[in-house]
């Protein structure tokens, strides 16, 4: 296995440190599935087929998001070191290969090293947001910075809600009467602190109840972690969509880089986040969904934003573990 050594012109300490915020974007259960390959003058991105779940995302789209979200911090991790960085997608992956990007250096201003701050203060937050509405001034610096990886955000208004609750209601039946899904869940879930992937206890949220409009997965597996009297959540989130043109794995990576740029403006604007995945897991709640937004856009992912209280950062693999040999 290949070590730490220069490239892009950084020195082999600051690459291990772009590759290290790299692995502190979001993914599905925190699994983590990117790896980094280091080559002098390219930075190549891939998918780790190890942490595929078959049975919650069989056509790999939500690994291929979390993939991008790593490849937007790395440009952000870049471009605070000086580097602005050209990234190339291959036109269709080889049989078997996992290079989803190639990351090269350029004369052209990438333009992210502002959210910089952002990246390791910024939490996936499962816990009830505060009842403030988020301004609009807000709602347009999300929508831009969407808009600004080819993506679009739809606000998710009055008329929508309801027929939005109950796709993810129904997404969320038909997946807790699937055995694979709910021994995929438990396998990553409910973890304790020492383990580097997936969701601790501490990470998980209150424990799910009946009154909840937005049905959130019980992250904790089971682990006893009551709930504070009085402390439902917000009657009135922020719910958007992240959706994007194509419906090849190209548009998964692309849409992951547009969702974490909105993720790090977010927490640069005092916002939580927190992701309802299942309506774009479960075919046709993704397919009724797609109605929604007119037919022409498809959904990559769904999130609750709000004023949330602090919460602890889930754990991260050591980066020396997340290197891969360049492609051929």
């Amino acid at each position: 296995m290949t070590g730490f050594r220069p490239a892009l012109g950084l020195t082999a300490e600051q690459v291990r440190e772009v590759v290290e915020l790299a692995g502190r974007a979001p993914s599905l259960h925190n699994v983590q599935p990117w790896r980094f390959a280091l080559c002098p003058e390219v930075l190549e991105l891939h998918a780790d087929p190890t942490t595929r779940l078959p049975h919650t995302d069989p056509g790999d789209a939500e690994l291929r998001l979390g993939c991008g979200a790593a490849l937007f911090t790395l440009r952000v991790a870049l471009a605070h070191h000086g580097v602005d960085a050209a990234v190339v997608l291959p036109p269709r992956p080889a049989a078997n290969s996992t290079l989803l990007a190639r990351v090269a250096a350029t004369s052209r201003p990438d333009g992210v090293d502002g959210l910089f701050r952002s990246i390791e203060a910024r939490r996936t937050n499962r816990r009830p947001f505060r009842a403030d509405a988020v301004p609009t001034s807000a709602r347009h610096a999300l929508a831009g910075a969407v808009e600004a990886e080819g993506a679009v955000l739809h606000v998710v208004d009055r008329a929508e809600r309801a027929r939005l609750v109950e796709l993810v209601h129904r997404a969320h039946a038909a997946q807790s009467a699937d055995p694979g899904f709910r021994a995929e869940l438990a396998r990553w879930t409910g973890r304790s602190g020492e383990e580097r992937r997936g969701v601790p206890v501490e990470s998980a949220g209150p424990e799910p109840e009946p009154q909840d409009e937005w049905v959130l997965r019980d992250f904790a597996a089971g682990a006893s972690r009551p709930r504070v009297p009085g402390k439902d959540f917000e009657d009135d989130p922020l719910i958007v969509v992240v959706a994007i043109g194509g419906v090849d794995w190209q548009a998964d990576v692309r849409a992951g880089q547009a969702v974490q740029r909105m993720l790090l403006t977010a927490t640069g604007l005092g916002l939580s986040a927190s992701f309802l995945s299942q309506v774009v897991e479960v075919p046709d709640t993704r397919d009724a969904l797609c109605g929604l937004l007119g037919g022409t856009l498809r959904p990559k992912a769904v999130l609750r934003l709000g004023f949330g209280s602090p919460v602890p950062a889930t754990p991260r693999r050591d980066p020396a573990e997340l290197l891969v040999e360049p492609s051929p």
